[in-house]
């Protein structure tokens, strides 16, 4: 049976989720990155930002983020949907699907009316009520799809 779990709910696993969202997001230059906003997302009293891991019995086998800013030029949108990860044994199970409605329902229960992500994916996440409400800009000018969900019809 798989589980979805805050990182908050297992501190003890702390340095395997670390590891698995920098070998999925990262690169060489920005493990540190990875550690440090996971560590303070552990501890804060902030509602974010926050971090799931997918587990089937010990393994992980998917993961997603919350996030306060995910699209550098896009300060004025937030909560983001990140880090979504399923893992290519998982995939074609709609694991993905699971992963996004958990992430909807958990910012749902804390109030927020929107959720929004950002993408380089062409019709995907469409296929689960995420609707494209215009474009974004990383730092390095490189562009995304910006998607919004709807919490308050969810």
């Amino acid at each position: 049976m798989i589980s979805i779990r805050n990182a908050r709910e297992i501190p003890d696993q702390k340095d395997r989720v670390i590891e698995y969202f920098w070998s999925k997001w990262g690169g060489k230059s920005n493990y540190l990155f990875y550690k440090d906003c996971i560590e303070r997302s552990l501890d804060t009293d902030s509602d974010l930002p926050r971090f799931f891991v997918a587990l089937q019995g010990e393994d992980i086998i998917g993961s997603y983020a919350i996030l306060r800013s995910d699209l550098n030029s896009r300060q004025d949108l937030f909560p983001w949907f990140a880090c979504l990860f399923v893992e290519k044994k998982y995939r074609g199970q709609n694991l993905g699907i699971v992963l996004q409605n958990h992430a909807k329902q958990y910012m749902k229960t804390l109030g927020y009316e929107k959720l929004y992500l950002c993408t380089e994916i062409d019709g995907y996440y469409e296929r689960n009520e995420w609707v494209e409400i215009g474009t974004g800009y990383s730092i390095g000018d490189d562009q995304y799809k910006i998607y919004e969900a709807c919490l308050t019809s969810q």
